[in-house]
């Protein structure tokens, strides 16, 4: 029998001790890898968790690198290698402020063991700072603040007048009077209470909108001024805003049968590539399908470059129009979507919507 080198026996040493080594790997098993903070304030400053951990391995664990899902937490970890059945941590640091409301962020941890990557979690409420007034009113004409220059009335039909209110601020040393005059229009009433403001009251203005007016149907944006005792400031000028739907009183089906009915074939069309400068129009066919008269109360347009043209506005039962909508793309680039809005009478559906969409090529 031959015998074996001892160079050969070295090398089949190596190869096994390295075999062996290389099955030989950390585990990283947290105690809890999802923490709840709870709820917490804003402005209460960043909040810190250490998640623990055990190696479970059987050779030591070394963590690489932790990334967080978000700029808001800050990591830290274990820098030393980590024994087997020996503890380490990974540490977040969540910062709550300008963050308001639910959150749940991730924290991905590299480690040299099995699996390489694993992952914890932490969630909690950030309940919000409470502003002062003066940041809640940031609106500042003189001494008088406001929260906004704008009032939306939000969706009001033309069946009743509406009211809101909006607050205004004395931010001043000295009592401001609000005035009876104002420039609004006639449809738009304000009133005052109170009337004079000490220094540091919140007094409100209060609004009657009626929706009857003319032209109304849809976006109003109308601007309104009041007027205080202040020297220098006297006027402060805000928008009142409003979208317009027509109101229709309830109808029995034998009313509904009679009523006029809007129908449109090709609500959104395809123009496909328009050359930059030339004019294209798009023709949506209404039909009436009641047993009245449909009248076209009001088109409007989203875009001054889509022009709507409607050679009458009323149809009669079973009679149709053709409505051209002309796109102008002069000084437009890429994809554009434009769309022209109808009112009508028709109690069921009086508000519908058509549609373009193009793509605009470059004019050689």
């Amino acid at each position: 029998m031959s015998k074996i080198s001892k160079p050969a026996v070295l090398l089949v040493f190596v190869f096994v001790s390295n075999f062996l080594l290389a099955q030989e790997k950390g585990k990283l098993e947290f105690i809890n890898n999802d923490h709840d903070f709870g709820e917490i304030k804003e402005d209460g400053g960043p909040v810190i968790y250490e998640f623990e951990f055990v190696n479970k391995g059987s050779a030591p664990l070394i963590v690489s690198h932790v990334r967080a899902s978000c700029g808001c937490t800050t990591p830290g970890w274990s820098r030393e290698p980590v024994l087997p059945g020996e503890k380490g941590f990974v540490k977040a640091q969540y910062n709550p402020r300008n963050r308001p409301g639910n959150f749940r962020k991730s924290l991905t941890i590299t480690t040299n063991g099995e699996p390489a990557v694993v992952n914890a979690y932490i969630k909690g409420k950030v309940l919000p700072r409470v502003k002062s007034i003066e940041e809640q009113m940031s609106l500042k004409i003189g001494s008088t603040r406001f929260k906004s220059r704008s009032v939306n009335m939000g969706k009001v039909t033309t069946e009743k007048p509406v009211q809101k209110s909006f607050d205004v601020y004395n931010d001043g040393a000295d009592t401001i009077s609000l005035l009876d005059k104002y420039d609004a229009p006639q449809f738009i009433k304000l009133t005052f209470e109170p009337q004079i403001l000490a220094p540091k009251e919140v007094g409100k203005v209060n609004i009657e909108y009626d929706a009857v007016h003319d032209d109304n149907l849809g976006y109003n944006n109308h601007g309104v001024t009041i007027y205080t005792d202040e020297e220098n400031t006297s006027a402060k000028k805000i928008n009142i805003l409003a979208t317009i739907a027509e109101y229709f009183p309830p109808m029995s089906e034998e009313e509904l049968a009679k009523a006029p009915r809007m129908a449109i074939t090709d609500r959104l069309q395809d123009l496909g590539k328009v050359n930059e400068g030339n004019k294209i129009t798009a023709e949506f066919v209404l039909t009436n399908h009641g047993r009245s008269v449909l009248n076209i109360r009001k088109v409007k347009s989203n875009c001054a470059c889509f022009l709507a043209e409607l050679p009458k506005e009323n149809i009669k039962p079973g009679k149709s129009i053709t409505l051209k909508g002309i796109f102008d793309a002069t000084n437009r680039k890429g994809n554009q979507n434009k769309s022209i809005t109808i009112y009508s009478n028709d109690p069921v559906d009086p508000i519908q919507v058509v549609s373009i969409k193009a793509s605009i090529v470059a004019a050689n």
